[in-house]
């Protein structure tokens, strides 16, 4: 609907000076295409689907608050649209009466088209009463001039058609989402009905339940409530500017996703649960064997190495292998929910477990792998010695013989046996060494 902007009458300056015949006809023909648009846009506001679907539903909260003042606006509306209809009607009869018409007529004609010759009823006084046409206090009637009728009729007709548009975006958005939700919900619990995640025996099965009753509380606030659910634009005039509030559904709809991807890692553990059991057990099997390598090294080292601190080695984990056993039972029963968690469980302390008997190992033996290191460093200096031919010199012979026994028996003293090597490396050395020329040597200082 056009917006008229008001005349000098309609501010209450009276009708003006008379108007010629040229500025009837002009006013007639600017009013007469003024009450088309009024005509056409209320026509339309009569056939939107929103306002229908106003009509025929079951309203509650804002929405039948301001519903019931829309309806009375629009009642104001026609009986404005109607009273503008008459006194323009009456216009163009008087002016048809003559071609040129004399000063009474003229006179009559300013008062019809200027003044405020257009009374509309009123609203009875009261709260309930509804808005008025000029949002003023409620009276039975109300006069205008039909500028200032069709000014106040476009904002009854803005604000009605606001929350028309409103209400109507908002049913055409929300519930077919929700319901698009909800079939995808329905999908998922069976899904998840189908690998045990059912209400009562797992989370993700009450949080579905949850998911399914908030969808349909929801579903039934946007279908009777749809303007608490709106969310006008900020700074904008244009009727229905704003958009849907669908925070409530999208934390439904992430809250549904999560379950969704947490099912689908309970389907992957079907698919491959046999596989990870096998690695399972076979990861469980090497840190048995390391650590009984590491107890028969244990009595080894005890019986072969003297004066070492040996740790001890502890048994086989035997709560992995309880619940290693009670994994393959939830896979025979199809209880892939609680298999899921407990996998990723074992996997972890499974390799713990084969590092924890790898390291006992290493503790244990370390002092045969000290042993080694001692001969192998005291055959290398052997050898060292026979290449400078000094492989007959008595020391050298008497300390590596003493080195020798004390590495090659058992026990083994690690400490003599070390200082033992260092000796016989230290006379090799000093047997090597280069000599520094004195004067014992008869060549002078030069």
């Amino acid at each position: 609907m056009g917006v008229a902007g008001p005349s000098p009458a309609a501010a209450g300056a009276g009708p003006g000076p008379v108007m010629d015949r040229d500025e009837v006809d002009r006013a007639l023909a600017r009013l007469g295409a003024e009450h088309e648009a009024v005509e056409t846009s209320l026509l339309a506001l009569q056939d939107h689907a929103g306002r229908r679907l106003l009509e025929g539903a079951e309203l509650t909260g804002l929405t039948r608050q301001r519903w019931a003042e829309a309806e009375r606006s629009i009642t104001l509306l026609w009986a404005g649209f109607d009273a503008y209809t008459g006194a323009l009607r009456s216009a163009r009869e008087l002016r048809s009466r003559r071609r040129n018409p004399g000063r009474d007529e003229l006179a009559a004609l300013t008062e019809l088209l200027r003044g405020e010759s257009v009374t509309v009823p009123g609203t009875p006084a009261g709260a309930e009463a509804g808005p008025t046409l000029t949002g003023g206090p409620a009276r039975l009637s109300e006069s205008f001039t039909l500028e200032r009728l069709v000014e106040r009729m476009n904002r009854l007709y803005a604000a009605a058609l606001d929350l028309v548009v409103a209400a109507d975006t908002v049913w055409s958005a929300l519930p077919a989402r929700i319901d698009l939700l909800a079939a995808e919900l329905q999908r998922t619990r069976r899904l998840a009905h189908s690998v045990g995640v059912r209400p009562g025996e797992h989370p993700a099965g009450d949080d579905l339940e949850g998911i399914t009753r908030t969808l349909t509380a929801l579903r039934e606030e946007v279908v009777s409530d749809p303007l608490a659910f709106w969310q006008p634009a900020s700074g904008s005039s244009a009727p229905g500017g704003g958009r849907p509030d669908t925070e409530r559904y999208d934390r439904q709809a992430r809250a549904l996703e999560e379950i969704r991807r947490e099912i689908e890692a309970v389907l992957l553990v079907r698919q491959d649960a046999e596989e990870r059991l096998v690695r399972l057990r076979d990861v469980l099997s090497r840190a048995d064997r390391t650590l009984a390598e590491a107890r028969a090294a244990r009595g080894e080292v005890l019986a072969k190495i003297a004066a070492s601190e040996v740790p001890a080695v502890s048994g086989p984990p035997t709560a992995l292998q309880e619940q290693l056993a009670a994994a393959a039972e939830y896979r025979r029963h199809a209880r892939w929910h609680k298999l899921s968690p407990l996998l990723e469980s074992l996997e972890e302390r499974a390799e713990d477990e084969l590092l924890r008997a790898r390291e006992s190992l290493t503790a244990v033996t370390a002092p045969l792998a000290v042993r080694a290191e001692l001969r192998g460093r005291l055959d290398a200096y052997k050898a060292k010695v026979a290449r400078h031919g000094a492989a007959e010199d008595p020391l050298l012979t008497e300390r590596y013989d003493a080195a020798r026994r004390m590495l090659w028996s058992a026990p083994c003293d690690l400490r003599v046996a070390e200082s033992a090597v260092l000796r016989y490396q230290q006379a090799a050395a000093e047997l090597w060494a280069p000599r520094v020329p004195g004067p014992a040597d008869g060549r002078g200082e030069g």
